[in-house]
């Protein structure tokens, strides 16, 4: 359900109203987790019980099922795909055949990449990095950060009205990166619970606005004759960022402390700001024109970059399977899977490093060219 309405807005909306209803995306998703999750439960526990407060939620679906019958079809004459070729395979294609693919690809990984290291441990922080108590750190963390969240994200849709896609990526992404140093300065001052909500309500006002900014570029960057497919493999390559932080995040406060950490969660996105500027003349165009100029430098080398990057997904693929071969009693060689998840791991930045340089080559040059 997610893939068919982030395809629909993608098709339904033209460029200058992307920012603003990404942020509307924002304000739908945030709401449904508050109510399906914190108000359902408190109904559960206090009136309904919990067949009742399960009907309630399937009723709830009513409003978006007539929503979904009043909503026009996109305007696009997009060819129906008949074979899973057609459907998976040449979307991906499409996208990977683009000039600047890889350093495009590096950016949505990269971009949200200092948010997502401060976002991992915040609460942990707050209680014991910090010591405030459990219960205003739900009420603050929960409430008055899915509160900013929300301003933050219709204030950016807002805003974006009046800014080119790559100033609102610059802007929002230097906000969300300057915004943890609030974190590190509740870190090195006295606990006060005024100064933990600032530092909250700041730090998620940047990263609603940053997160208005970033489905926006998203649905720049799919062609509306694929655009299931493309902002579906988008959206899980953005989530790579925010899945593998988490352990990398514990090791790391254990190393350096809770200071040092938060002053390199703004460091952290500043990879994501340099590769923002190198993809500048390529954002403008796709947002413009929505045309993606194709690739037509350093076939050979492409075609070994997407090699190597598949061959790096087969063996992370067998990594998996022999997971699950252990978990059912099938496979007993403990080294072998966390041998196959690093040479996976290796093989996959590997390709993406190869790719991104031959990406910043090829602009060079045909920078060169121009002048």
């Amino acid at each position: 359900q997610d893939i068919v309405f982030d395809a629909w807005k993608t098709d339904v909306l033209p460029p200058e109203e992307r920012g603003s209803g990404a942020a509307i995306t924002v304000l739908g998703y945030r709401l449904a987790m508050l109510v399906s999750g914190g108000l359902a439960l408190w109904l559960a526990d206090r009136y309904l019980g919990w067949q009742a407060t399960y009907w309630l939620m399937a009723l709830l679906m009513v409003p978006a099922l007539i929503a979904t019958l009043m909503a026009k079809e996109p305007d696009t004459r997009a060819i129906t795909p008949h074979s899973l070729r057609e459907a998976v395979s040449l979307p991906l294609k499409d996208f990977f055949q683009r000039n600047n693919a890889w350093l495009l690809i590096t950016l949505i990984v990269l971009y949200k990449l200092g948010d997502a290291f401060a976002a991992s441990l915040t609460t942990t922080f707050l209680i014991r990095g910090v010591g405030f108590n459990a219960g205003d750190v739900g009420l603050v963390n929960k409430t008055l950060g899915l509160l900013a969240t929300i301003i933050g994200a219709l204030y950016g849709g807002v805003l974006m009205q009046r800014l080119s896609l790559f100033r609102a990526l610059m802007i929002f992404g230097v906000l969300q990166a300057v915004s943890n140093f609030a974190y590190w300065l509740l870190a090195v001052t006295p606990p006060h619970l005024w100064s933990m909500a600032s530092a909250v309500f700041v730090e998620n006002l940047c990263g609603g606005m940053g997160t208005a900014a970033f489905v926006a570029l998203l649905m720049t960057l799919c062609n509306k004759s694929f655009s299931a497919t493309q902002f579906a493999l988008l959206s899980a390559l953005s989530a790579v960022g925010r899945v593998y932080v988490g352990p990398a995040a514990g090791w790391l406060v254990e190393l350096w402390g809770w200071p040092t950490f938060y002053a390199f969660t703004v460091l952290a996105a500043l990879p994501g700001l340099l590769l923002l500027l190198l993809c500048r003349d390529t954002l403008n165009d796709a947002q413009n024109s929505e045309r993606f100029l194709m690739r037509t430098r350093f076939a050979a080398g492409y075609r070994w970059t997407t090699r190597l990057f598949c061959i790096g997904c087969a063996v992370i693929a067998l990594w998996l399977t022999t997971l699950a071969c252990q978990a059912l009693g099938l496979w007993r060689l403990e080294n072998v899977p966390g041998a196959l998840f690093e040479a996976g791991m290796a093989l996959l930045a590997l390709a993406v490093c190869g790719g991104v340089t031959l990406d910043y080559i090829a602009q060079r040059k045909s920078a060169a060219q121009l002048h």
